[in-house]
């Protein structure tokens, strides 16, 4: 009897499994890639020349495929070379495990957690090859999620058809076949390249909660491309923005860093603002920026955004710490005068608003401790800048933050946060001679009566009498 029912139950659980099966088939799949949605671009109908590709990445390519194995480029690099864009870096993909491809090169290493990858390092240059992943119907001991959606953990291997489906958008889901030269398309990656749009593969609401920081992604690759966002990825995003404040402040940090350090700081600001992802990043200074000053726009983040792009533009280096100066400024520069206003001296305001306003951010972005030096430093510069008089000015021009401070001065001075006549006063001075500094930093002369009371010394003529000589 009791083996009749256990094989009762053992059947009762197959036709279940089998009715799940269906119904994911007909519901919760309905998207993903199938062998019949492929289309393949011949070598005639693509761009992409093996003369535009890393001589390293071509190396890895066929040293895989003599092995036996599959391989492909895959990624941003893909979509770069179509582009006409000269790739940052190449990712290959592959049905060699990490294990297999280190057996294969010597010179490799197998790194993460999340996602396990094998590096291939060629000197400075490392390609980067990872395993096609699986579309699990499960979670195990490889696939992890959080009760959000997020992914934890994700060392499910699998085939191609699978690994198109874990890739974010289309435009990053192209494969390029080093077999026949051939750009392999599941999800007609390459008409949205060719109009422009960059569309998430699958559900939003679904990929944005497996990992929020592909919210960021979106945004980034959006201005960087001059695409268009997917409407539906639009929709979700505003609706998702706070999931980012479950994402590991040190990786938001180096997130930001991305964001703004490509050259379209500007846009990408305005466009994370527009979808409340922002204020997620740095809730301080939203805050600030809803209020204006005395009628007028705070402008700061804005011009130092704006002065960044150029910089990139004209190939000149920028700093994260200046950076982040510029958009954390605004809040603490409103703490600092609610201090001075109660009576707080100027510097002691400013040095507990940075600190303040710091200890606040490193929850949203983890500022690395050298930042967050540097960032006091600028700012702590800032109130010294009113001293002219004395010794102070030679002392402040010897700071190792000197320029750093003077440039965010300028910056102030662009927006209305300071006088002019300040900036121009530095400016000459910083390059003048030893003589004309001496001169620009002697107190102002008192007066009584309209005429000087400056005090003069008169040298007694050589032959006269000691008593004679005389101070006025």
């Amino acid at each position: 009897m009791m083996r009749r029912i256990i094989k009762i139950d053992q059947g009762v659980a197959i036709i279940l499994s089998f009715f799940k099966k269906i119904i994911r088939s007909v519901i919760a799949e309905p998207e993903q890639p199938v062998a019949e949605k492929v289309r393949v671009y011949s070598r005639a109908e693509h761009n992409i020349s093996r003369s535009k590709i890393s001589e390293n990445a071509l190396k890895v390519l066929y040293r895989l495929q003599k092995e036996g194995f599959d391989a492909y480029l895959v990624g941003g690099c893909v979509r770069d070379l179509l582009l006409g864009r000269e790739p940052k870096d190449f990712d290959v993909v592959t049905n060699a495990d990490p294990e297999q491809v280190r057996r294969v090169f010597r010179n490799c290493r197998i790194i993460g957690r999340r996602f396990r990858l094998a590096h291939v390092h060629f000197g400075r240059e490392v390609i980067e090859v990872a395993t096609f992943r699986g579309a699990a119907d499960n979670q195990h001991d490889k696939q992890m999620l959080n009760k959000d959606g997020r992914l934890l953990r994700d060392n499910v291997y699998g085939t191609i058809e699978e690994d198109v489906w874990r890739r974010d958008f289309t435009v990053n889901a192209l494969y390029y076949n080093i077999k026949d030269f051939t750009v392999v398309d599941y999800v007609q990656g390459m008409q949205d390249h060719k109009n422009g749009v960059l569309k998430l593969i699958g559900d939003p609401e679904t990929r944005f909660r497996e990992d929020p920081v592909r919210m960021l992604r979106a945004v980034r690759f959006a201005v960087k491309l001059g695409f268009n966002l997917d409407n539906d990825c639009q929709q979700a995003m505003s609706k998702l923005a706070g999931l980012l404040s479950n994402i590991p402040a040190a990786r938001l940090y180096d997130e930001v860093l991305k964001l703004f350090l490509f050259g379209y700081a500007l846009q990408t600001y305005e466009t994370l603002r527009h979808y409340g992802l922002f204020q997620v990043l740095f809730p301080a200074t939203e805050k600030s920026l809803e209020q204006s000053d005395e009628g007028f726009p705070r402008m700061l983040i804005s011009k130092a955004l704006q002065n960044s792009d150029i910089r990139i533009a004209d190939g000149k280096s920028i700093t994260a710490y200046f950076l982040f100066a510029a958009l954390l400024w605004e809040p603490v520069q409103m703490l600092a005068q609610q201090s001075v206003a109660n009576g707080m001296p100027e510097f002691l305001a400013y040095q507990d608003a940075a600190n303040e306003i710091i200890s606040r951010q490193v929850k949203s972005t983890a500022l690395p401790r050298h930042i967050s030096l540097a960032i006091r430093e600028v700012w702590s510069l800032q109130p010294k800048f009113n001293a002219r008089v004395g010794s102070k000015p030679s002392r402040l021009i010897t700071h190792p933050r000197f320029r750093a401070g003077y440039d965010f001065l300028l910056l102030r001075t662009e927006t209305g946060g300071a006088n002019p006549e300040l900036a121009q006063w530095w400016d000459k001075y910083q390059h003048a001679d030893e003589g004309e500094q001496r001169r620009m930093t002697q107190p102002p002369r008192k007066s009584q009566g309209g005429k000087s009371t400056r005090r003069r010394t008169y040298r007694k003529k050589a032959g006269s009498d000691s008593s004679a000589s005389t101070e006025v």
